[in-house]
């Protein structure tokens, strides 16, 4: 069973590195805002969660196929609907259910599969300590404001919580950065990123073998906070933007790993990223959905 759970791991992670450098590249392409990244890093991570995926003949994975992988149906209701696993690896002899080629390779997988699950576990209780006790840090805040409270065990300003989430700032704040930090975290809460973060995690934890995995979450994280930037900055003038970036500069980021911080990311960047901030028109905004929309189906859709 083991053996069987590790070698569609081991082929989703292939396929999802695959992708992620595909995101990684389209990335390095200057102009488009961060926050079309965000939604296109759900490619790489989708992919590394669920192994079954509909066939298309315009997916980049037709192409692909031709070179190295192979598709494996498990669902065909009609001639022009088919539902397959993606088989980069070509190790099995038949798959419902999975036997492979010989008893060797058999062995591998029930080994690296006990691997596998004892680190994705002891990643996942790891998780879940440090989500606990960053909670438990933060339970004595006293309220400044509505959702707004003061913590002297917080570095800098931040929303903790997914589903009660609060605005955290250190008793330390500067009044003048107020508006601004307040702006920052109610976007957060607004975007639901706290919950975004946490997925993202998880699905680096199932793939915890896995390097790219942690290099993307890595990008992802600070694509969410450029996007929420970008976000909070879009009704500002100039100047209010110049504000926004002193304020950048004035907050300490915080360390913990579930929480979305106004001080998070690399400040020059985000800084970078606030000055030149354009808001979309009607056309961009529709030539980036367009945009998004076509990457997400030719990269979550199998060889057809």
């Amino acid at each position: 069973m083991l053996g069987s759970v590790c070698y569609w791991i081991f082929n989703m992670s292939i396929i999802a590195s695959f992708m992620g450098l595909l995101v990684l590249l389209i990335r390095k392409i200057k102009g488009i805002p961060r926050r079309v990244f965000v939604f296109l890093w759900a490619i790489p991570f989708l992919r590394m969660c669920f192994p079954v995926w509909i066939n298309s003949r315009y997916s980049l994975m037709t192409q692909i196929s031709k070179l190295t992988t192979r598709t494996v149906t498990v669902y065909q209701p009609t001639e022009d609907i088919e539902m397959s696993y993606s088989n980069v690896l070509m190790q099995a002899d038949s798959y419902s259910p999975l036997t492979f080629k010989e008893d060797l390779l058999k062995n591998i997988f029930e080994i690296a599969g006990l691997i596998w699950l004892i680190g994705a576990v002891s990643i996942l209780i790891a998780l879940i300590i440090i989500y606990v006790s960053t909670k438990h840090e933060i339970k004595d805040a006293k309220l400044l404001s509505k959702n707004v409270y003061l913590s002297e065990k917080v570095d800098g300003p931040a929303v903790y919580g997914i589903f009660r989430p609060r605005i955290i700032l250190p008793f330390s704040y500067s009044e003048k950065d107020l508006k601004y930090i307040i702006q920052h975290e109610k976007t957060h809460i607004r975007r639901g990123d706290n919950l975004w973060r946490l997925l993202g995690f998880l699905a680096a934890a199932i793939h915890w073998f896995n390097p790219f995995s942690w290099l993307f979450l890595k990008a992802y994280l600070s694509d969410l906070e450029l996007a929420c930037d970008e976000s909070a900055v879009a009704d500002y003038t100039k100047e209010e933007r110049k504000d926004y970036a002193k304020a950048l500069l004035d907050c300490t980021q915080s360390k913990s790993l579930f929480v979305s911080a106004f001080g998070g990311a690399k400040i020059r960047t985000r800084i970078e990223n606030v000055l030149s901030y354009k808001k979309m028109t009607l056309v961009s905004s529709i030539g980036f959905t367009i945009l998004i929309l076509a990457v997400i189906y030719t990269l979550l859709t199998n060889a057809g």
